[in-house]
């Protein structure tokens, strides 16, 4: 599948996830969460936050706000931040590193054709994926539409066969980044109408109008909605969980297209020359950046 970069109504086509913000009501906790079991790394710190993440690549952020409270599982918010790694080596150190210091953080794993994913609760109820893909020749696509599937994937059966001494010694092997972000939505044709008309994903899969993956130039999903939990559900208040969901494009020119694109259809957005920040239909909040 080739995505026409061209398109003014497209993303460009190497657009990606860039870091994912959590408003977190103990730092410290999820701290040692993401560095001692997902194996990411301090990049910086700061009063009241956090950046972790790979090579100088942030992957989470966590904000202290302690003065907000949980939402309810069937509110819109965050699903799950899913991090990319470079190899199957990699991933096995992460998900052993999470067993071993997180055990009942573990809620499942599968085999997705296109990947092979590891699912998690953080210490505050925040979904995280970790996740390898396969090489996109590997990928297949009907009709602009890729084929995904919920295979069994045994973990342990994973680390056999990935797991080596070095990654037990040290967790923190090759690259990871966000891959894609996963989130819980009221209704998804009002996601398709944002995201894929408006932001300009190009549509990869929609499960029957219960969930909608979408990306830029050709991936599996840059992100996806879904109405599992939270059919109905209106805009966020306040809560802790998804704070901000970063994306990537490659020039300060795909920046001004995408303002001036949203300022089409009404979309409110904060533009400050390099950046442009503006809310989903949920109240969810993104910041497009240059890579």
């Amino acid at each position: 599948m080739n995505a026409a970069t061209s398109n003014p109504n497209l993303l460009a086509a190497d657009t990606s996830m860039g870091a994912v913000t959590l408003k977190v009501g103990n730092v410290d906790t999820m701290t040692a969460y993401y560095r001692d079991g997902v194996a990411l790394q301090v990049l910086s710190e700061g009063p009241g936050s956090v950046t972790l993440g790979r090579g100088g690549t942030p992957v989470v952020i966590l904000e202290h706000a302690p003065a907000l409270k949980h939402a309810s599982p069937r509110d819109a918010g965050l699903f799950h931040t899913a991090i990319l790694f470079d190899t199957e080596e990699a991933l096995a150190a992460a998900v052993y590193a999470v067993a071993q210091r997180y055990p009942n953080t573990f809620t499942g794993s599968s085999d997705h054709l296109v990947s092979k994913a590891f699912y998690f609760t953080d210490p505050e109820g925040n979904g995280v994926e970790l996740y390898w893909d396969r090489d996109r020749t590997t990928w297949s696509w009907t009709h602009g539409v890729i084929e995904m599937g919920t295979l069994y994937l045994d973990p342990n059966a994973f680390l056999q066969q990935n797991l080596t001494e070095q990654a037990v010694e040290s967790a923190v092997i090759g690259g990871a980044s966000v891959g894609h972000v996963h989130l819980q939505v009221g209704d998804v044709q009002t996601a398709h109408d944002f995201y894929v008309d408006r932001l300009g994903f190009e549509e990869t899969i929609n499960y029957g109008g219960t969930a909608l993956f979408v990306s830029a130039g050709g991936y599996h999903h840059h992100m996806a909605m879904n109405v599992w939990n939270s059919a109905g559900a209106g805009p966020r208040l306040p809560a802790l969980g998804l704070g901000q969901i970063d994306i990537r494009v490659p020039s300060l020119d795909d920046v001004g297209a995408l303002t001036e694109r949203l300022s089409h259809f009404g979309v409110s957005t904060r533009d400050d020359g390099q950046t442009v920040s503006f809310d989903d239909p949920w109240a969810n909040l993104i910041r497009v950046a240059v890579a």
